[in-house]
This record gives structure tokens, C-alpha cells and sequence, in this order.
């Protein structure tokens, strides 16, 4: 569990970069207004840290508050780290890195950070409470000031504000108006579609995706098939263009059209596949691209029983190793009839004429 010890209103001020042992500083964001979350010592480890930065993007992404894009500026982190033998109560002196704009370099100077100040301890020094920033490219936090007590900061109340009083009834109103969180979305998937939570879990970790799932869903009744082509051939094509996934050609409505053709055994998964990859990278329509390519499945029983007497006739050992009890051998005779057909053939009526004509 995560706790907060308070949120607070600041002004951003600047933005300071520092490369090749030069400090630049960006004023183009001073005086934007900025959220500051601090949360108590409740994390014990680099993976803590990042779940609990996770959640907090998430609860800002689907709260419309942010698209926390860490390369725009739009979320960073302070990150205080402290050590303690094992057995001690009181925590160690806190040592804050400051402005991370990277989950990973978040983890990295955590664990870097951690292994400092046990060797320090462990050598007989002592760690001084002080600033530290992080060098990506060395790996290494590095020192940027000291602070000689733990109220450095000096807060004190603008005497020119009043303070603000809210009612336990506008709170529970403002509450009324809170979207669907990722927390609540992930356990409807499960309880409601249906869905392993580590589906779930992925298609709700991005809003993006979250929302691209909803949408075809409200076109489409299998959600298993949906997050299959999400997780699968999406996020892989996605990957591999570099794109987001609003960008994709494949809209919501073709995805459920897709997935209903496959339903309605008009095409194959496999089919499917092919047909998704071409709107994916050229556009089209998914019915029109089906006849196009000739990707229709064959379930005509004529067409069928056709392939299905020439693959026993041209393969008496599989049939009489079959009869004899080897049920697998029926495999190779699926096989001769799909090869027969190019693949058009509907796997699920071959197998059922195949065992038919088999069994008689």
C-alpha cells in the first residue's frame, strides 16, 4: 500500500539540463502551474518505486489531468532514498535525486543509489543529507548540494490566501464525477469480458490501447479475440513502425470486422492475420481485401468431400494406422486436404468429414 503525506499547488520554475559539464536552463515552462504528489516512506525497493509511479500516471492519464509525457516535461520525479541496517527503526539520512524524467533512469539510480550508501556505511563512513543528481550515460548519481538540516525547504503559509473550507458533500459529488480508473477498468475486463487479468493488466497499463480496446468493443461481443489482435499483431506492427496506436489504419470497426468474420468461419485466424497486416500498413477495406487475396475458407460439403476422398485414397498408411487406433494419424490427412485446398478449406469441417468418411 502506498501513502501520501500530502498534495500540493507549486509554479514551475525552470527546466536545468545538464550535458558536457555544462548546466542549460530553460525558462519556457516557468510559471505553469504543477502538481507536486509526496508520498511517505512507504517503498522499500527500485520495483516499489516504479509501481507506485505507474499508478500514479495511469490515475492522471484516465483522469484527463495529463498525458505525462516525461519527454515534455509533463511528469518528473524527486526521488529520496534512505538505508537502515536491518533491525534499526529510525530511517537513515535521506538523500534526494532530483528531477528524473525516465522510469528507467528512475530504477537505475535507485539501485545505484542504494548500493552507495550501504558501501558508505559499510566502509565505517557516514551519509550526509544532501541533493544528488544522475548521470544516465556513467550510471552514477553524482553530488549537487548539501543540506545542513531536513527543513531546508522552509515552508510557510501565504498570509494573503484564506484558507479554503469543502464539504464532506461537495467531496463526495466531485467523487460522483471521477471517471473509471485503471484499477476498476482491469477488474471489470476480468469479471465482466471475461478476461485473464494478465490481459486485463496489459490492455489497461496505456489509456491509449485502453480506450482503442473499448471502442472496438462496442462494434464487437468476442473480447478475448479483441485483446488477442491488440496484444498480438497490433502491439507488434506498432512496435516495429514506431507508431501510437491512434495512428493505426486498423480502426476499431475494421478490428470487429475482422474478428466477425473469423467468427462466422468465413475466414481463418490465420487469414485474419494477413488481412490485418494490410490495413495496417496500406488501408483497405477487410471484406474486400478477404476476396482480393482469396482468403474465404471453404466449407462447401462437394468441395470438401472432394479433397477429403483424395487425401485418403493417395495415403492408405495414415488411414489404415488410423483405423488401427493411432488417432493422431488423421493429422497428416488434415494436412493433405489444407495443401490440397491452399489453405481454404475450413479446418473444422475437414476434420469432421475426414472423421466421417474415417469411422463409416
Amino acid at each position: 500500500t502506498f501513502t501520501l503525506e500530502r498534495i500540493h499547488q507549486e509554479e514551475n520554475a525552470a527546466k536545468n539540463t545538464h550535458v558536457a559539464g555544462a548546466s542549460l536552463v530553460d525558462y519556457n515552462r516557468a510559471g505553469t502551474a504543477l502538481m507536486e504528489i509526496v508520498s511517505n516512506p512507504c517503498m522499500h525497493s527500485a520495483e516499489d518505486a516504479l509501481a507506485y509511479m505507474t499508478a500514479v500516471k495511469q490515475i492522471m492519464q484516465y483522469g484527463g489531468i495529463s498525458n505525462c509525457d516525461q519527454e515534455k516535461g509533463q511528469m518528473r520525479s524527486d526521488v529520496n532514498v534512505s538505508v537502515r541496517p536491518v533491525g534499526q527503526k529510525e530511517l537513515g539520512a535521506k538523500v534526494e535525486i532530483k528531477n528524473m524524467n525516465s522510469f528507467a533512469f528512475i530504477k537505475d539510480a535507485i539501485e545505484y543509489e542504494i548500493e552507495r550508501q550501504i558501501a558508505v556505511l559499510e566502509s565505517g563512513g557516514k551519509v550526509d543529507q544532501e541533493t544528488r543528481g544522475y548521470n544516465p550515460d556513467r550510471g552514477e548519481t553524482f553530488i549537487q548540494r548539501t543540506k545542513e538540516d531536513a527543513h531546508d525547504y522552509r515552508y510557510f503559509p501565504e498570509p494573503d490566501l484564506m484558507p479554503v473550507k469543502i464539504s464532506r458533500e461537495q467531496i463526495e459529488a466531485w467523487r460522483a464525477e471521477l471517471p473509471e480508473l485503471p484499477v476498476q477498468r482491469r477488474e471489470r475486463y476480468v469479471t465482466e469480458l471475461g478476461l485473464p487479468e494478465y490481459d486485463a493488466g496489459v490492455l489497461t497499463a496505456d489509456k491509449a490501447t485502453s480506450d482503442y480496446f473499448e471502442a472496438t468493443m462496442a462494434h464487437a461481443k468476442n473480447a478475448k479475440a479483441v485483446s488477442n489482435f491488440i496484444m498480438g499483431e497490433m502491439m507488434r506492427l506498432l512496435s516495429e513502425q514506431s507508431l501510437p496506436i491512434s495512428e493505426s489504419k486498423v480502426t476499431p470497426e475494421k478490428l470487429a470486422e475482422i474478428i466477425a468474420l473469423i467468427d462466422a468461419k468465413t475466414i481463418s485466424t490465420g487469414g485474419g492475420k494477413q488481412i490485418f497486416e494490410t490495413i495496417f500498413n496500406e488501408g483497405g477495406d477487410p471484406k474486400a481485401i478477404m476476396e482480393a487475396k482469396g482468403l474465404a475458407q471453404v466449407s462447401d460439403d462437394s468441395a470438401l468431400e472432394g479433397w477429403a476422398d483424395e487425401a485418403i485414397a493417395n495415403n492408405p498408411k495414415p488411414v489404415e494406422e488410423y483405423k488401427a487406433g493411432n488417432a493422431a494419424s488423421i493429422n497428416f490427412l488434415m494436412g493433405q486436404v489444407m495443401k490440397a485446398s491452399r489453405g481454404k478449406a475450413n479446418p473444422g469441417a475437414v476434420m469432421q468429414m475426414l472423421k466421417q468418411k474415417l469411422d463409416a
